[in-house]
């Protein structure tokens, strides 16, 4: 029941949020902090009592499990599982859902109780979407997060915040549509092979899939998935989201929205079309380095703080598209704490960005400049997570990003050669941002004040936790590699018949033609014998 109440606790929270603004602006606030509170706390020790067992097992079994049976007669149930990458982003939900709160504490001030509530079953939608193992059940989730960020960004949004929100909704909800497209058919197709029909994940991931059908069924999950993280050409309205929308939507959106593309493709698209995904794998990771170059630039180049941290995580989730498609542990591990380190870096540089349009009542970094006297805490907060964003060794973007290097060049030398170039790309804009807005020439006189209280609470805490990953990522590490391992058997099986693997993504696993494991992998020669 643990798992049902993760949510629970959310939905009926925000309810509570909604119904105490009637009668003050403070109730909300605290009512959200508490909740979030409260449920962060319990998944902190849910990870604790579990640090020491498998996450993931080969046979496919979880941490928690609860699988209640809804509408039997189309296949439905209520499936909830945990293990420990799931985990690993409720854990991120639930932190930066406290941000979030907290960061909005003075900034809202209209219609604060509606505010929280949809702050909270956006929250709740996320988990769900980390927790369901019915595809049904999946999708409902999916859309359950859609409609509240709509609303936060189309209420409390800024001066274009309605073609935002209206840009938003189509491009997200035209994608689901075709992976809710795509699920149906997998249904169909698992139910004429079978006689069952079914949602459930666990039953559709055996299902022997014409290559051809695959190809189509496969293609729904990866544009909704794509269009979330987002990839490039798919990226166009994630700026303008997060140029109008509050600053907890646009931590929620990068922080949050983003990681679920990501965790898509690791859940549902490697496993359940693992010879479609090798064959798409190439594209995929040009398409990754073309996200990681063209963002760069593209954040280079813009003047607006909020719309550079945007393209910002277009170029770094081009990083996660890359390892995503490596099929190797080292990526693959990169990836999980690539999720993780850039919704905490990002989400501070968004907070930033929010801090500055409070004080400043702009975000155009061409009207600040000399501000590093005035704001010494602020700016030197800036600093660090400008540096985390360019990778500095000691702050965990680093790890990520050297952990998905490796395991892509393995995959492929080239490509990875090219993504590499992201990374001198990243440190042109973030120091370039760091001159802008706190050195060089004072364009005008400001009297701002420096972090209070309750904003130093919210950096100290992102300090330690991307502090943290960079010096001892073992514990992420560690909860996440036996069900990454799992996926990876998925995708790479024992039995080559059925799925033939392409040379260049089989040799650098260290497998052979046959699919079992090379006892001396540092011998190999040009062939795959």
């Amino acid at each position: 029941m643990i798992m049902f109440w993760l949510i629970a606790i959310l939905l009926i929270g925000g309810l509570l949020a909604w119904l105490s603004g009637r009668w003050s602006n403070r109730l909300p606030r605290w009512i959200s902090l508490l909740v979030l509170g409260c449920v962060f706390i319990l998944s902190i020790g849910i990870w604790l009592n579990h640090s020491e067992q498998s996450v993931l097992h080969t046979d496919g079994n979880w941490w928690l499990e609860i699988n209640w049976e809804w509408l039997p007669q189309w296949g439905i149930n209520f499936h909830l599982a945990l293990d420990g990458l799931s985990l690993l982003l409720i854990v991120l939900t639930l932190f930066l859902g406290l941000v979030s709160v907290l960061t909005s504490w003075t900034e809202i001030q209209y219609k604060v109780g509606f505010f929280h509530f949809n702050l909270l079953w956006i929250l709740a939608g996320i988990m769900g979407v980390f927790l369901a193992m019915d595809l049904f059940l999946f999708y409902f989730f999916w859309e359950v997060m859609l409609i509240p960020m709509y609303f936060l960004i189309g209420i409390w949004g800024h001066e274009d915040r309605i073609y935002a929100a209206i840009k938003f909704f189509i491009f997200t909800q035209l994608s689901g549509l075709l992976m809710l497209l795509s699920i149906l058919g997998l249904y169909f197709v698992h139910g004429r092979l079978t006689g069952i029909y079914t949602f459930d994940y666990n039953h559709l991931l055996n299902t022997m899939i014409a290559p051809g059908t695959s190809r189509w069924l496969m293609s729904g999950f990866l544009i909704a998935f794509l269009v979330k993280l987002p990839a490039v050409p798919f990226h166009t309205w994630l700026p303008d989201a997060h140029s109008e929308a509050p600053t907890a939507g646009s931590v929620i959106l990068a922080g949050l929205l983003l990681k679920t593309g990501a965790y898509g493709l690791l859940r549902f698209v490697l496993p359940l079309f693992p010879q479609s995904a090798i064959d798409f794998a190439p594209l995929a990771m040009i398409l990754g380095v073309v996200g990681i170059l063209y963002g760069a630039k593209l954040a280079f180049a813009q003047t607006d703080m909020k719309r550079m941290v945007a393209y910002t995580s277009v170029s770094h989730m081009g990083f996660i598209l890359l390892g995503v498609f490596a099929f190797n542990q080292l990526a693959l591990q990169g990836v999980v704490l690539q999720i993780i380190t850039h919704g905490i870096s990002t989400g501070a540089l968004f907070i930033i960005a929010g801090m500055m349009k409070e004080r400043l009542h702009t975000r155009d970094m061409q009207q600040m400049g000399g501000l590093w006297e005035n704001v010494p805490r602020l700016a030197g907060v800036s600093m660090l997570f400008a540096m985390a964003s360019l990778g500095l060794p000691g702050l965990g973007n680093f790890i990520a990003e050297m952990l998905i290097l490796f395991g892509a060049y393995l995959a492929n030398k080239i490509v990875t050669i090219f993504a590499t170039l992201g990374l001198i790309a990243a440190t042109l804009y973030a120091l370039w941002f760091i001159q802008q807005v706190f050195h060089g020439y004072k364009s005008r006189e400001y009297k701002i004040s420096d972090l209070n209280a309750r904003e130093m609470i919210i950096m100290v805490a992102m300090i330690a936790v991307i502090v943290w990953l960079g010096v001892y990522p073992q514990p992420v590490l560690d909860t996440a590699k036996p069900v990454l391992q799992h996926i990876q058997e998925i995708v790479v099986p024992s039995q080559p018949a059925e799925i033939q693997i392409p040379a260049k993504f089989v040799e650098p696993m260290g497998l052979n033609d046959t699919g079992m494991q090379i006892s001396q992998p540092d011998q190999r020669g040009g062939s795959n014998e």
